[in-house]
């Protein structure tokens, strides 16, 4: 349980960076492009951060594909 409470919790950074990057991208100031695109740069980390993650939790045995 601890486990999916980690992937809910990285899968919320991702949408909430994806909306600063939203709310970077209808401003109108210029310095907010250069926040956008940092915000932006966050989500792909936090995203491929994410998969190498539930990788290592498949190859360690810690979760299993849903059988049925």
């Amino acid at each position: 349980m601890p486990f999916k409470l980690l992937i809910i919790a990285v899968l919320v950074l991702i949408l909430a960076s994806l909306g600063k990057a939203l709310f970077h991208l209808s401003s109108r100031d210029p310095k907010d492009g250069d926040k956008m695109v940092k915000a932006l740069a966050w989500r792909v980390g936090l995203s491929v951060s994410l998969f190498l993650l539930l990788i290592l939790a498949y190859s360690a045995g810690w979760i299993h594909p849903p059988t049925g």
